[in-house]
């Protein structure tokens, strides 16, 4: 079994749930252009991909359109909404064993990195990562395997062999296969089984439980 040395997690679906938040704040911004979401699980799609991604794709707004979403959106988020989240079962334990054994532990998330620290702080977990790679403010960096690639960069990583990404949504998959590093595809967040297979996961994990056997070097 290879053992991983550099783990990178992706935040939202993955290491905490954000649903009430991030619902909340989609159904907030779209008010704003008169759109009334009746049920917020019908918002849950737009949980993991870049925000303008999916305003543009599930509501057919235009670039500026999906900027003016973006405003309203965090104009919820960045005082509320970040912190309607929860941790995971299970996660901090997984954290803090892979921590223990000298595991490089990072973030890459497609969210701004000031919102992704202010969450990790808000629920004690920034001990465990050495790094916390995101978006920027102004749109820059959404992508996942730009992300991806900062992290990496930043940390002087060149063996990619030893390098492993895990994620919920197909987003986290693809942008480790461009980079040319592992995934592992998570089925307790906001991807269906069918996404992450199609995307080429290496491994799938049902549950926090199965990513903690992985790593201790079992198998999936």
């Amino acid at each position: 079994m290879k053992q991983f040395e550099y783990i990178l997690f992706d935040l939202d679906g993955t290491v905490t749930d954000p649903k009430t938040g991030i619902t909340k704040s989609i159904a907030y911004a779209l008010e704003h252009f008169g759109i009334t979401v009746e049920d917020l699980d019908e918002v849950t799609k737009c949980i993991g991909p870049p925000l303008k991604e999916s305003f543009m794709q599930y509501y057919g707004f235009n670039e500026l359109e999906a900027d003016r979403a973006i405003a309203k959106y965090r104009e919820y988020f960045g005082t509320t909404g970040l912190y309607e989240n929860a941790v995971y079962a299970g996660m901090e334990h997984l954290l803090k064993t892979l921590a223990d054994r000298d595991k490089t532990l990072m973030i890459a998330t497609s969210k701004p990195t000031v919102y992704a620290v202010k969450i990790l702080e808000h629920f004690g977990l920034m001990r465990y990562f050495q790094f916390i790679s995101g978006s920027e403010l102004d749109g820059t960096r959404t992508k996942k395997s730009e992300v991806i690639a900062h992290a990496l960069e930043q940390n002087a990583v060149t063996d990619l062999s030893g390098v492993v990404m895990v994620g919920d949504r197909k987003h986290d998959i693809l942008g480790a296969k461009e980079i040319g590093i592992a995934s592992v595809g998570v089925l307790y967040g906001y991807g269906s089984l069918s996404e992450l297979q199609n995307s080429g996961a290496d491994f799938i994990a049902e549950g926090v439980g199965d990513l903690h056997r992985f790593f201790m070097g079992g198998r999936l």
